[in-house]
């Protein structure tokens, strides 16, 4: 996996984004892989403490989170300060114990619409997981089951309407491509032109 260690000592190299901490953004459609993908890139960046942003979401406002991640998450770190969440049971549909996200020079923020606007001037590097949207959300149904057939019916209607009202991926810096053998990793819309920096990582 010495390609993805390659990416991960870039994003660390990056200038500060959120007081002294990177904020790094993985967002891409339900079911593209954002979560295995971003706890392989946090494992290569030391064990970097990763929010999943499912967590401050809840059944009534899919993606009314931004200010809870503001007040919770990116102000404490923007202070050097450690944050702490109430994560959201989906389950009980209540916000449960505080957790307690440490401070560090890395910090990845996984889930749709992380990189959205409102979050953008935070961020150092916003990564988009590129796959086709209906497969990936055949993939995220399939995960969880028949049970949730009814929450998968409104999710797909409330993300294209996000996606149409504040687009993420044209403002990525890398797109990320899944392959049999890894990832390969594509420069982004936003990225500046240069010399292709096309890598695959190797799952060995």
């Amino acid at each position: 996996m010495n390609d993805l260690a390659d990416h991960a000592r870039r994003l660390r190299a990056l200038p500060p984004s959120c007081g002294p901490a990177r904020i790094i953004a993985v967002d891409g459609h339900a079911g593209s892989g954002k979560t295995t993908f971003a706890g392989r890139l946090a494992s290569r960046l030391g064990d970097a403490p990763v929010l999943h942003l499912d967590d401050l979401a809840t059944h009534e406002e899919l993606f009314g989170w931004t200010d809870r991640l503001r007040a919770q998450v990116l102000e404490p770190l923007a202070r050097g300060e450690a944050a702490r969440y109430a994560p959201y049971d989906w389950t009980a549909r209540c916000f449960g114990t505080v957790r307690t996200l440490r401070p560090a020079p890395v910090v990845l923020i996984e889930g749709v619409g992380a990189g959205r606007a409102a979050v953008r001037p935070y961020l150092a590097a916003l990564l988009w997981l590129e796959g086709d949207t209906e497969r990936s959300w055949q993939r995220g149904r399939r995960r969880d089951g028949p049970a949730l057939a009814e929450f998968w019916d409104g999710w797909t209607v409330a993300e294209r309407r996000h996606f149409a009202d504040d687009p993420s991926h044209p403002f990525a810096d890398w797109v990320i491509r899944q392959e049999p053998d890894g990832y390969e990793w594509l420069e982004g819309p936003r990225a500046t032109a240069g010399a292709s920096q096309n890598l695959t990582e190797s799952e060995g």
